[in-house]
C-alpha cells in the first residue's frame, strides 16, 4: 500500500524531528545533511522498498546503504517510524554502549543493512549487494544515498565503473547535492562539476531531480526500474539543513549539535510544521 505525498511530508518532518532530537542527546553528530537527505529516505522506506521490521534480514528484502553515513540521525529517524525500533532509542544516540552510533552498524541495529561512514565505501559495498543478487538470480534491489562532497573520493568512482561493467540495472544511486560540506562549498573545496555527465561518462543513466519533490522521487525511481543494462543515479538538489530555519544552507551545521536554546527553537519549528501538515492530512 502506497503512502500519500501528504502523509510522506508528515513523516519526513518527523523524521528530521528525530534528527535533531538524536544529535542534542548525543552533544554531536552531523544535522545538517541529516535533514537534507530526509524526504529521499522516508520515500524509500515508505513508498519504494520491500522491508518488514518484523523480519528485518528476510533474504528477499530490498537492500539500503546510507553511504554517507555520518548523516544516519535522519536514517534512525526513519527505522523508528517504520518500527523497526522505539523512538526513545533516538535520545541514546552515540552514548556508549547504545544502539544507536555515530555510524551505521549492521551488527547492533535492526534494519541498517551495511555499517558505513568511511566515504565511498558504502557505494561500494552497495555495488557488491547488487551483484550478488544478480548471482543468486533475485529480485531485491540495491538504493544507496552519496553525498556530493562524497562524490571526490576516487573509491565512488572505482565503484562506478564495477556497476556499469557489471551491467547493475538493480543499483539505484542517490546523490544528496546539499552543496556543502565540513570545509566549505562542494564548488570550493573540491569541485564535481558537470556531476551528471562524469555518472553517464562512467555508464550510468541519470536523472536530476528536486531531492524534496516527493513526487520527483517517486518518478526518478519509476523511470530507474524501466532501464535495463545500466545503473542508475539520481542527482537530488536539496537544502542543507533543511526544516529548521538557522540551519537552512549554512555549512557550520555540518558537523555539530544544538545547544539547549537553538533545541528549543528546533524542536518548536519542526513540531509546528508536522501540526501544520497533519492538520492538511
Amino acid at each position: 500500500m502506497s503512502t500519500s505525498t501528504a502523509q510522506l511530508k508528515v513523516l519526513a518532518a518527523k523524521a528530521r524531528l528525530g534528527a535533531i532530537i538524536g544529535t542534542y542527546h548525543g552533544k554531536s553528530g552531523h544535522p545538517g545533511g541529516s535533514l537534507s537527505a530526509a524526504d529521499i529516505i522516508t520515500y524509500l522506506y515508505f513508498n519504494e522498498m520491500n522491508v518488514n521490521p518484523e523480519k528485518p534480514d528476510m533474504a528477499d528484502r530490498d537492500r539500503f546503504v546510507l553511504s554517507k553515513g555520518h548523516c544516519c540521525p535522519s536514517l534512525y529517524a526513519v527505522l523508528a517510524l517504520k518500527g523497526f525500533f522505539d523512538w526513545k532509542e533516538l535520545e541514546s544516540l552515540r552514548h556508549i554502549g547504545a544502539m544507536l552510533q555515530g555510524h551505521p552498524d549492521m551488527k547492533s541495529t535492526p534494519g541498517i543493512d551495511m555499517s558505513s561512514g568511511s566515504l565511498g565505501q558504502g557505494i561500494s559495498a552497495a555495488c557488491g549487494m547488487a551483484l550478488a543478487a544478480k548471482f543468486d538470480d533475485k529480485d531485491y534491489r540495491v538504493y544507496t544515498v552519496l553525498g556530493d562532497g562524497e562524490c571526490e573520493e576516487g573509491e565512488v568512482w572505482e565503484a562506478a565503473m564495477f556497476a556499469a561493467h557489471n551491467k547493475l540495472d538493480n543499483l539505484v544511486v542517490f546523490v544528496d547535492m546539499n552543496g556543502l560540506q565540513i570545509d566549505g562549498t562542494v564548488e570550493e573545496v573540491g569541485g564535481i562539476e558537470p556531476l551528471d555527465k562524469k555518472f553517464e561518462a562512467f555508464g550510468f543513466e541519470v536523472a536530476k531531480i528536486d531531492g524534496h519533490s516527493f513526487e520527483e522521487i517517486g518518478k526518478a525511481l519509476d523511470k530507474a526500474k524501466t532501464v535495463k543494462g545500466k545503473p542508475f543515479a539520481i542527482l537530488a538538489k536539496t537544502v542543507k539543513g533543511k526544516g529548521v530555519s538557522f540551519m537552512e544552507n549554512e555549512v557550520g551545521w555540518h558537523g555539530k549539535a544544538c545547544n539547549d536554546e537553538e533545541f528549543k527553537v528546533a524542536v518548536k519549528e519542526l513540531e509546528d510544521e508536522i501540526a501544520r501538515l497533519e492538520a492538511e492530512l
